[in-house]
Parts: structure tokens; sequence; C-alpha cells
């Protein structure tokens, strides 16, 4: 009986109300410290820093309360040297007060890289070689010889390049290559689809050229061109319709997906040439 009489005794009751109000005051002072280090609702878009020089992006962080650092250097010719060339997160992303954004710049100069000696090897060799050192391949020409698809010259810009010469990183080398007695052809591959970096691969897998390229209305900046993907070629891909060594594909790219041809248009039965060259 006594300890139901302190239960309901003015002492008691007068402890539990302050023990209560206590208890609620560090809830909710929790819940407001919370919202205020989280910045909960706070979340606003990421600024663009494309092109943006060293100042531009100090001014640009500190106004948009954000941290930046700078992880990377490229060298490109899409922005000014020395400017923001890429960035994570993307622009329009909403994050929260003093995020750090990762930015990529652009090198004032080119990186070098020594020039490979490619004479003698094959197409296929003399291509994961170049890719390795960081140079692409570009045209391919076509001269008699016995040595079927090796390579006879390597050239920039029309002159013979030595080997170990310095060169920028991502250049296009040209290389002629023996293409036999006869006159060899190959088919044109099946570039329906493919984006334009795919279709190039596949160009050159089978000893041809990558022509003109040709984007479409829907084509407005460079991701559209990276997500872009091949609706029309020339020449189209066909078994009895083979083509000489070194000829160039053009290829037509659109981001629209109605204008890809009708399935009932394609040929049913395609074949992948993605070896080297074969006589026809």
């Amino acid at each position: 009986m006594e300890f139901l009489r302190f239960l309901i005794s003015k002492v008691f009751l007068k402890n539990l109300f302050y023990a209560i109000v206590f208890f609620v005051f560090i809830v909710l002072g929790t819940l407001l410290w919370l919202h205020l280090y989280t910045h909960h609702g706070m979340a606003r878009p990421v600024p663009d820093f494309t092109g943006k020089t060293l100042e531009e992006i100090e001014n640009t962080a500190w106004e948009h309360k954000l941290r930046y650092k700078i992880i990377d250097s490229v060298y490109s010719n899409a922005v000014d040297k020395g400017s923001v060339y890429k960035q994570n997160p993307k622009p329009g992303f909403k994050v929260k007060k003093w995020r750090t954004v990762f930015l990529t710049l652009n090198a004032f100069n080119p990186e070098m890289v020594k020039m490979p000696n490619l004479v003698g090897l094959t197409y296929r060799q003399a291509k994961v070689i170049l890719e390795t050192t960081g140079l692409k391949i570009g045209m391919l020409s076509y001269m008699p010889d016995i040595a079927i698809n090796n390579v006879l010259e390597q050239k920039f810009r029309g002159e013979a390049i030595e080997k170990d010469e310095l060169i920028e990183k991502g250049t296009s080398i040209d290389l002629i290559l023996g293409k036999g007695p006869s006159n060899e052809t190959t088919l044109a591959p099946n570039l329906i689809s493919f984006t334009m970096e795919i279709a190039r691969q596949k160009i050159f897998n089978v000893s041809l050229n990558l022509g003109a390229f040709i984007f479409d209305e829907t084509v407005k900046d460079q991701e559209d061109s990276l997500n872009a993907f091949v609706w029309k070629q020339n020449p189209e891909f066909n078994v009895k319709n083979p083509v000489q060594l070194g000829s160039p594909v053009y290829i037509w790219l659109t981001t629209d997906s109605a204008k890809l041809p009708q399935p009932d248009t394609l040929t049913v039965v395609q074949h992948e040439f993605d070896g080297e060259a074969s006589n026809y």
C-alpha cells in the first residue's frame, strides 16, 4: 500500500514529470542537431565546373558551399588548357553543403610516348601494340607484297616515323600493309546499332578504313556523340558484295532509335568478321 501511495504522491509525480520533460528535450535536441549536422532537406544542384579555370573553380565552389579536389589530368581539345575537363558528381546532381566535387583538369601539354616499331608485324599485332602504347590506328593503305596484312611502313602525317620518336599520346598512325599478289577483298561488317567507337573497331578489324561519320540533329553535345549509334552505313553489309582492302566505310549516327531499320529489313543470317581479311 505504501508503494502505491508513493506512486501517486506529489513528489513522485513531480519527479516523473521532470524526467519526461528531460527525455523529450534530449530527443528533440538530438533530432535538431542531426538536422543541422546533415543539412537535411538542403540538397542543392552541383554547378557546372567544365571549362572553368582554377580561380573560377575556387569562386564557384565557395559560392555554392562546396569543396573540390583535383584528382587527375588529361589532354583534350574539347576545353581550354588548364580548365576542368570532367567532374564528379555531374552538373545538376543534388548534394548537401560542403560535399567534395572531384575534378579532372585538361593538361597544358600533351603526354608524349615513344613510337614503337611495327614494321614486319601482322596487323593484329601492330594494333595491340599501338593501343597499349596509347596510340591509335589511322588510315590503312595496301600495296602488293607476299606478306599479307603485315606492316610494311608506319607513317604520321604522310611521313615515315621511326622507332622511339616522341609523339603525342592519342595520335593516329597510318599503316601500309601487304595485300598479297592478288586483289584481296573483305566484307563490310554490319555496323547498325553500334556506337562509333565499336563501329570503328569493327571496321579496322576487317582491314577497312572509317570514312566520313555524320551525326544527325539529335546529337547536340559530346555526351550525345558518345551515346549515338549507327543507323546507316555505306557500303552496307552484304555477303555477296565484298570490297577492296583499305576501302572507306561511311557511317551515319543518331540517338533516335526510331531511325534504326526494322528487323524484317535486315539480313537474317549475318556473320561477324572480326578477324583479318580473307580472299573472296
